[in-house]
């Protein structure tokens, strides 16, 4: 047969282990007609009469013997690949999980993350790789089981997403810069020199485009690809950078933030993996403890209140 109708091994096995059609029919709960083609399909198949007449009752052939000890253990382990996952245990679980992230993930959320793997799985491991882009190619591929970030036009449609967090930009300075004094104005704020995060190379983000309706336009002094660059240009100079909050916490120690004097789109961080892994039960309970490590409570710094002519949009894009 070209194409083998496996069907006929959960039949095989039937018929070799009852030794009987009728028995084996009901075992599968086929009429014993049926089961009488089934077997004349087997003999046609494997060039066997497989089971012949001896009295009253069917013998097997020293062919049927020699697949009955191989038959078997085929369909027990076919049952056991098309049953449903087993409930996941933990404590036995052995696994390495790719999370592919933008500097500021592993800084903030990776000790609470590993801290939560090492109490309730403690032989899964966490492989944090660097995210360069927003190419969708290692979620499809495998090579990464997990991704943060912003959903954007570059995302693969097959790609699943679900909601992390709300993020907004803070402006952020070196202790002692003159920002750190006094009311911190649309205008004074266009006025210092910044910083610009930007992957794709971008000339300009969400942040310039809040400030063009005001009539202000900042001068942008470098162009970086990381928020970890940014922070530490601005540490070191009196560079403004400008980066999400929440995502760059832990990075922004020893820096002074303020809220932005103007309002750029908030942008929302989400748990982006590939549909193959849905029902993987291991997978799940990852993708469930991402979502408790970075929905734990944060504090804020006080966001004040911004001019009515500014855009109050929402986008789950990013241009920076």
């Amino acid at each position: 047969m070209s194409t083998p109708d496996l069907n006929l091994l959960v039949t095989l096995d039937a018929l070799l282990a009852e030794g009987s059609v009728a028995r084996a029919a009901r075992r599968l709960r086929l009429s014993p007609s049926a089961m009488s083609r089934a077997l004349a399909r087997l003999r046609e198949t494997t060039g066997d009469p497989l089971l012949v007449r001896a009295g009253r009752g069917l013998v097997p052939t020293p062919r049927a013997i020699e697949l009955h000890e191989r038959v078997g253990p085929i369909v027990r382990e076919a049952e056991a690949l098309l049953r449903p996952a087993e409930t996941l245990d933990l404590t036995r679980l052995v696994r390495t999980f790719t999370l592919r992230n933008m500097d500021g993930f592993v800084e903030n959320f990776g000790p609470a993350l590993i801290a939560r793997l090492g109490e309730q799985a403690p032989g899964a491991r966490l492989r944090f790789v660097a995210k360069p882009d927003k190419d969708s190619t290692p979620l499809r591929d495998g090579s990464v089981d997990l991704e943060t970030g912003v959903v954007g036009k570059t995302t693969g449609p097959e790609v699943r997403a679900q909601a992390l967090f709300r993020d907004r930009f803070v402006g952020v300075v070196r202790i002692g810069h003159p920002l750190c004094r006094g009311e911190i104005t649309s205008a004074r704020y266009a006025a210092g020199r910044h910083i610009l995060v930007s992957r794709r190379r971008l000339d300009r983000g969400r942040i310039d485009d809040a400030l063009e309706p005001l009539g202000l336009t900042r001068e942008i002094a470098t162009v970086v690809g990381g928020f970890s660059e940014a922070l530490a240009l601005a540490r070191a100079s009196d560079l403004i950078a400008s980066v999400p909050e929440r995502y760059t916490g832990n990075l922004r120690a020893g820096l002074h933030s303020f809220p932005l004097p103007v309002a750029p789109p908030d942008i929302t961080i989400s748990l982006l993996w590939h549909p193959r892994l849905d029902a993987d039960p291991a997978h799940r309970w990852l993708r469930g403890c991402v979502r408790e490590v970075c929905g734990a409570a944060t504090p804020a710094i006080e966001k004040p209140d911004v001019p009515r002519e500014l855009p109050q949009e929402t986008t789950a894009g990013s241009r920076s």
